[in-house]
């Protein structure tokens, strides 16, 4: 049992990922960071820079930069050091890491202060061999192990031993705020649609996400010629991320198929709730399971027509026939099938869709519900650790 003193500071949560800047993971952490401030609790980050650094900044959340990206393991042992230095020195009552390099130096120096850790699995890892499937088991050595999905969940309980008790199935949560139909104002949209010199009139199928093969970029421009509807015009949204070979393949793969002018590939893009509402069909063709996949939770968010591939983390944030379409992975066929289908629907039953939709994600995955049971976690541990004051109302509510 900690001292009286220690009972009444404030909790002190320590979160580390690799860098901050687009994607998922990030946005969870600074999400957590700011509602552990709102809360009364002190929230910490640690990271390699980024150019979202900002953002913490804006909130009045410590960030810390230390090289937490690097897989060298000598560098990893070193950051184990400066992490127990950083723990001991802030009170630090429990860390979170959300990635496998920081997961080891955070687990060294966990190990070393007696502190608490919460790992966060956000992608089903490769395992190849058993030097993978070891380097990849770190996150399953925290105290608790936070799942995005059940899918997640489940792909650990069939490949890593360990107490699977520990797992807290947590699904990502978006700004309803942000993504909102009301919340795009016409000027948003105007300026965005003339950048991209969009059609007049088009019905605009849309795919967001980085430029890798297995986002299925590849999979829609085959579903396009298979359509052949000359009032399609496809976008494919993503940073290449230096991979210009597959951008290359892409461009190529149009040209040949004759679609020069009716998709066009841009760059990533900075206001994507304007984007979603210039899209008549949000696409999600990823060919290998996405861990949580925020693209067709937000386009559901954003009352756009929904298609995704079949497994994952979509199958659990899309109900089929109700708020979007599942289609077989990897199917330019059944994408096309689903396209048509989804530009056949009258008006009214769009607007059904769009409702069911909205309704779905308000009710199931709001960044408000991600922070509740990712606090409702902490607060578990600290009240194994004998740290009573507890000022957030899930919090107290956990340690009843």
């Amino acid at each position: 049992m900690q001292s009286m003193s220690a009972q009444q500071q404030k909790p002190v949560i320590l979160q580390i990922i690799p860098s901050l800047g687009a994607g998922g993971a990030e946005q969870g952490c600074i999400d957590i960071a700011a509602e552990l401030r709102r809360a009364g609790a002190v929230p910490l980050v640690v990271s390699n820079g980024g150019g979202r650094v900002h953002e913490l900044a804006r909130l009045g959340v410590q960030h810390i930069n230390l090289p937490v990206d690097t897989k060298n393991p000598w560098r990893m042992w070193r950051n184990a050091g400066a992490l127990s230095r950083l723990i001991r020195q802030n009170k630090v009552n429990i860390v979170h890491v959300r990635s496998r390099a920081p997961a080891w130096s955070a687990y060294w120096a966990c190990r070393r202060t007696r502190t608490p850790l919460v790992t966060t699995v956000h992608a089903p890892y490769n395992i190849n061999g058993m030097f993978k499937r070891w380097y990849n088991s770190i996150m399953t050595s925290g105290d608790r192990v936070i799942a995005i999905s059940e899918s997640i969940a489940q792909y650990l309980r069939e490949n890593y031993f360990f107490n699977h008790d520990k797992i807290r199935v947590i699904p990502r949560g978006i700004a309803l705020e942000k993504f909102h139909p009301t919340a795009v104002t016409p000027e948003r949209l105007i300026a965005l649609s003339r950048q991209w010199r969009l059609p007049e009139g088009a019905n605009i199928v849309m795919l967001p996400g980085r430029l890798t093969r297995w986002k299925g970029q590849h999979v829609l421009i085959d579903a396009l010629a298979l359509l052949g509807r000359r009032d399609v015009f496809g976008l494919i949204i993503g940073d290449d991320q230096g991979r210009k070979e597959y951008r290359r393949e892409l461009e190529q793969s149009i040209a040949e198929k004759n679609l020069g002018g009716r998709v066009r590939i841009v760059d990533h893009c900075a206001d994507m709730p304007a984007a979603y509402m210039l899209a008549t069909i949000v696409i999600s063709a990823s060919t290998d399971p996405e861990g949580f996949g925020r693209v067709v939770v937000e386009s559901q968010a954003m009352g756009r027509l929904t298609i995704a591939s079949n497994h994952g983390g979509a199958k659990e944030t899309l109900i089929e026939g109700q708020t979007g379409w599942l289609v077989t992975p990897g199917d330019p066929q059944a994408l096309s099938k689903a396209i048509e289908e989804a530009l056949s629907l009258p008006a009214g039953q769009r607007a059904i869709l769009a409702t069911r939709a909205m309704t779905h994600v308000a009710t199931h995955f709001t960044r408000e519900l991600m922070a509740d049971k990712t606090l409702d976690v902490y607060a578990e541990l600290l009240k194994a650790n004998g740290f009573l004051r507890l000022e957030y109302p899930s919090l107290e509510r956990a340690a009843e």
